[in-house]
């Protein structure tokens, strides 16, 4: 499996890639034992807040490898100053020691905020990682509904843990790990505003979705993946279920609607005003964030072989190749999209906000075992209501918004260069022999190809 995730910063474009057999490289090793969520978090200490003195002096030595002695010498003075008795460093502390003893995390709010919800680039190749699965064995349209039917049972079955708080408790060093993150990827998105966005989780409301969005041909429909009862569809029922949707939306003339997703943040946040303020607009934008996930079902890409292919699946993963191929397939603010082509190329693409990467990587391994699993007979589907097609009403407003984020996709994706490698000399234990962090390892190694 294969993780591409690229932030940009002015002057310089971060792309990485790790490869590894069968799972995707996990940012940490941790052992999972069974556990009971609510039961576990109660245990967990607070985030401290570091003693003053070791802020100032870790700052200190941050700064020593990058800036001029006569620099540090003016910052060591101005350090000094900040740290004497009663001064800025001391209020600042006892504030940042207040918050710390009133909320659950002092600093989490604050890094969602500025590191993502501030962030007004596009998510699309910025911030929202493209994960690439192994390629599975169909190239028609029949295997890829039959394969995205038991993904869709496979994250269910993922869900059941979560809903029932019986996912397995991680632990690293022999100390357990919160688990709050993985009760924040399923049914939440990310809402785009004028100046900063905003996440909202709507597995928590008093009546948690029961359906997931389906992308196919640019056309956007409701799938209730429940019965009356309460059980989830099976992979029998969801294959009847897409293939309604697929039937139902062959015109590849529909204007791309999912595409505004992609632009800068600043205008996606315009246009987004301007697009709900339509009623049918309002309610299909609403059923698609309130969804537990998206599915976007694309065609095949042009053949490819080896490293070649890797690269355009990667692609197609990180931003859907620009307008003419797919990136008006997809809904880039929704938290978790799962895609699946029609020539066996698979993946997800996940917002970063409400999440870092182990509980998206967890889930993923899940579904993958999941799709690997022999099919078992079921009963016969029987009587399903139609998924319901999401409307939209394009105003010459919006149409022009979708014209220009066209074209903004299309210079995002054209300034995008991907070659994946796959690395198979050494792993992480490499670094680790060395009392090296493979992260910071990664990031040297980024830095000195860049240079």
């Amino acid at each position: 499996m294969l993780a591409f995730c690229s932030r940009t910063v002015p002057g310089m474009v971060k792309t990485c890639a790790l490869g590894r057999p069968r799972h995707l490289v996990k940012p940490v090793s941790a052992t999972r034992v069974a556990g009971r969520y609510l039961t576990h978090q109660r245990g967990l200490p607070g985030l401290p807040v570091p003693p003053l003195q070791q802020t100032c002096e870790r700052y200190i030595t941050a700064l020593e490898p990058i800036v001029e002695a006569d620099e540090l010498t003016h910052t060591r003075r101005v350090i000094q100053e900040f740290q004497e008795a009663g001064g800025v460093g001391e209020q600042l502390q006892r504030g940042l020691e207040k918050r710390a003893g009133e909320t659950e995390n002092w600093l989490s709010q604050w890094w969602v905020q500025v590191a993502y919800l501030d962030y007004r680039m596009p998510v699309v190749v910025h911030s929202s990682p493209g994960l690439v699965l192994p390629r599975m064995d169909f190239r028609d349209k029949d295997g890829q509904i039959r394969f995205a039917s038991k993904l869709i049972a496979g994250v269910l079955d993922f869900k059941t843990m979560i809903d029932n708080e019986t996912l397995p408790v991680e632990y690293l060093g022999g100390k357990p790990l919160c688990m709050n993150q993985y009760y924040e990827v399923l049914s939440s998105c990310r809402i785009p505003g004028l100046k900063r966005d905003s996440v909202v989780n709507h597995a928590k409301s008093s009546q948690p979705p029961r359906h997931i969005t389906v992308v196919h041909n640019f056309q956007f429909f409701q799938l209730d993946v429940y019965n009356r009862d309460g059980t989830p569809l099976t992979a029998d029922q969801l294959c009847v279920q897409l293939e309604k949707i697929c039937r139902a939306s062959q015109e590849t003339n529909t204007e791309p609607v999912g595409i505004l997703t992609t632009q800068h943040r600043d205008v996606w946040g315009k246009s987004y005003l301007n697009l709900i303020k339509d009623k049918t607009n309002k309610e299909s934008v609403s059923a698609i964030q309130r969804s537990i996930f998206t599915l976007c079902l694309d065609g095949a890409t042009p053949e490819a072989a080896g490293e070649l292919y890797r690269s355009c699946a990667a692609v197609q993963m990180l931003h859907g190749g620009g307008s003419q191929s797919y990136s008006g397939n997809r809904w880039f603010d929704k938290t978790l999209q799962f895609i699946v082509g029609e020539d066996g190329t698979c993946g997800a693409n996940y917002e970063h906000a409400p999440a870092e990467g182990p509980p998206i990587v967890a889930l993923i391994d899940h579904v993958v075992e999941y799709t690997r699993k022999a099919e078992t007979a079921e009963s016969p589907a029987g009587s399903l209501p139609v998924p319901r097609r999401l409307l939209f009403n394009i105003t010459p407003e919006i149409k022009q918004g979708i014209e220009e984020a066209k074209l903004s996709m299309n210079t995002l994706a054209q300034d995008l260069d991907m070659r994946v490698k796959v690395f198979g000399h050494f792993g992480k234990n490499v670094p680790k022999a060395h009392k090296m962090s493979p992260d910071a390892f990664i990031q040297i190694a980024l830095q000195l190809a860049y240079y």
